[in-house]
């Protein structure tokens, strides 16, 4: 018999944490102010960045020209939301994965999840990668009370 591990490394949890709030916090306020330029601050020149709607943007460069574009539209792609920290672990030294939540603050407004990838570099924290998710609860079947529907 197989014994699986367990990844998240106990004694860096206090590490894990802070780094998921501390980018949870930059997002914020980058939301709250419309600034691109500070919402994608900690992505690696190379992050690989899934969008909500299934595609792949590779490298800071060309996500930040998105962020800009979006975050200059007179009718926001995000709406006023909150970010919070789902969970964040530390599967090995120097990385932290966390799933963060951007939740509107209008109920039924789009809302979506993230998966976060960061890598510690130098002293500084990077994102390496992201896959963000739609939130539909209707959909999800953790919510289901009938398994078979």
């Amino acid at each position: 018999m197989d014994t699986r591990p367990n990844l998240h490394d106990q004694a860096a949890d206090t590490t894990a944490q802070a780094v998921a709030a501390d980018l949870a916090a930059e997002l914020q306020k980058a939301g709250e102010t419309a600034d691109a330029d500070r919402y994608d601050n900690s992505f690696a020149a190379d992050v690989l960045w899934g969008t909500p709607f299934g595609a792949l943007v590779v490298g800071h460069s060309r996500i930040n020209a998105i962020h800009r574009r979006m975050m200059r539209l007179s009718e926001p792609v995000a709406p006023s939301s909150r970010f919070e920290v789902v969970a964040a672990a530390s599967p090995a030294p120097g990385v932290v994965v966390t799933q963060i939540r951007r939740q509107a603050v209008e109920p039924g407004a789009f809302s979506e999840v993230a998966l976060y990838v960061l890598v510690e570099r130098d002293g500084r924290w990077w994102l390496s990668a992201a896959q963000n998710t739609p939130i539909d609860e209707s959909k999800s079947f953790l919510k289901r009370t009938d398994p078979d529907s």
